[in-house]
């Protein structure tokens, strides 16, 4: 087994990361390696230097593509080199000397309250299952924060209605618990006797099923989405990530503890939650104006 494939084996057995991220992480190297012409596993490794990484960064960079992406990148080099270290494959890590291209931290999109209101209370679903469905998806993403490839494995067995959780099975096999609005838990009992008469749980053991009760892909769910965010917001932006980010955003602004969100959203780090801080500067604003004696 060759040095990169023992790598991203101990990714999928020892760190438990997706398969996406998994094949980022190939991705990334192969185009490193191609970079400086060598051979992960017949060259020596330790020949590389802070140098060629820099000069790396610096091709990518003037290729247009975004200092975010080049980062991700980055952190795909740094996660390997930390490897070669552990198992003593090399002795110096020239990253040490490679700093991060900067980066402008971009804003999420999420909608305002009224929109949030008007997507559940005022827009006419279709009759029937597609209908039923279709509001509970946007619903449930508005009200769990889940990310859309959480929902997409999502299995009823799952849904807690007598408890009012939903364990969620997030990045890197985690688990979490989500509460469930009581509004979320009344459609999600009239869906699920309905989606049982679909397909039964024998059959298919996910909560979201297709029109003809299959099992669901991220497509579909991203399909519904757009088509009633479109309805509501003119934002150009319309996916589910824009729910997860209004499910943050709206909890933040009534008054809810950071990091209670970071759980709520599956974040392994309070870094990643911390960018819905900036929808609480207008409260910040009104305080100040408020208590302050000059204000």
């Amino acid at each position: 087994m060759n040095m990169l494939t023992r790598f991203l084996r101990y990714l999928q057995i020892e760190r438990n990361y997706s398969v996406q991220t998994i094949r980022a992480y190939g991705d990334d190297l192969r185009q490193f390696f191609a970079f400086c012409g060598l051979n992960p596993d017949s060259d020596d490794l330790s020949s590389i230097s802070h140098r060629t990484i820099r000069a790396w960064l610096s091709s990518l960079l003037s290729t247009n593509i975004s200092a975010r992406s080049v980062n991700r990148k980055l952190s795909s080099l740094r996660c390997f080199y930390r490897y070669l270290l552990k198992n003593k494959v090399i002795t110096v890590n020239p990253l040490l000397k490679v700093v991060a291209p900067k980066t402008t931290q971009k804003l999420p999109s999420f909608l305002t309250k009224d929109e949030a209101s008007r997507m559940i209370d005022s827009i006419e679903y279709p009759e029937g299952f597609v209908g039923l469905r279709d509001l509970m998806v946007m619903q449930l993403f508005y009200f769990t924060g889940m990310r859309v490839s959480e929902m997409t494995t999502l299995k009823l067995d799952e849904v807690n209605l007598r408890l009012l959780t939903i364990k969620v099975l997030g990045k890197g096999a985690k688990e979490r618990i989500v509460p469930i609005h009581p509004v979320l838990a009344t459609l999600l009992e009239d869906y699920i006797v309905q989606r049982n008469k679909l397909v039964s749980v024998n059959q298919v053991p996910y909560l979201i099923v297709t029109n003809k009760g299959d099992k669901p892909y991220q497509q579909m769910l991203y399909r519904i989405v757009r088509k009633y965010l479109s309805m509501v917001t003119p934002l150009e932006k319309r996916s589910p990530h824009v729910l997860r980010h209004t499910f943050a955003t709206h909890l933040l602004d009534e008054g809810a503890d950071i990091n209670a969100i970071k759980e709520l959203l599956g974040h392994s780090n309070l870094t990643a939650t911390q960018i819905y801080t900036h929808t609480g500067v207008d409260k910040l604003k009104k305080a100040y104006k408020q208590a302050h004696p000059r204000a």
